[in-house]
């Protein structure tokens, strides 16, 4: 019987696997360079990035089935990942303050030729950040490693005036979409 591999190293998207019953016989984090290229739409980079993720851990586990996820924010057509650091994430965020943004996921299963992809939407309204509120959020680093500069599961929640969505999918892995396509693979 297959394996279920989670190519990724973030603790958040195992947590929400696990929460709907879903225990991954393997983690482990796919090693590839995740830079945006010029002039890409954020549903390319998501679709790319994920498969490549998938790809470069099936290729220790060619028999598994492979999970893998990325997430970006949006807005304006312009994409924010992970903050290099302190400064860009005052900057992200200070972007973000009373915008309208989208949260997008890219899921990919693979499990042997068979590929499958989803993209995942999910729209955020914050409210008009003031200096000391992006001051005080910065202090707590949930910002670390967080596409957009901000984890909705902690103190940032306090800046969203509307979601519209999954919630799981701005954590880092919408589940709903998730269990569905693992279903829809064989042997799972």
């Amino acid at each position: 019987m297959s394996k279920l591999i989670l190519a990724s190293a973030s603790p958040r998207r195992l947590e929400l696997l696990k929460s709907t019953n879903i225990f991954p016989d393997i983690v482990e984090s796919a090693n590839i360079d995740e830079t945006i290229k010029k002039k890409e739409k954020s549903k390319f980079y998501l679709k790319r990035i994920c498969f490549e993720k998938a790809l470069s851990v099936q290729k220790k586990y060619k028999q598994d089935i492979i999970l893998s996820a990325d997430t970006v924010v949006t807005t304006n057509q312009k994409i924010f990942g992970k903050p290099s650091g302190k400064e860009d994430a005052i900057k992200t965020l200070k972007y973000l303050s009373g915008r309208n943004h989208n949260v997008s996921t890219g899921v990919c299963v693979l499990y042997k030729n068979n590929k499958k992809i989803k993209i995942i939407d999910t729209k955020i309204k914050f409210k008009k950040l003031h200096n000391d509120e992006i001051d005080q959020y910065i202090k707590t680093n949930e910002w670390t490693d967080k596409a957009g500069s901000y984890a909705i599961q902690g103190y940032a929640e306090r800046f969203v005036i509307k979601i519209n969505g999954s919630y799981s999918n701005v954590v880092g892995l919408p589940l709903y979409e998730t269990v569905n396509l693992l279903k829809s693979i064989k042997n799972f």
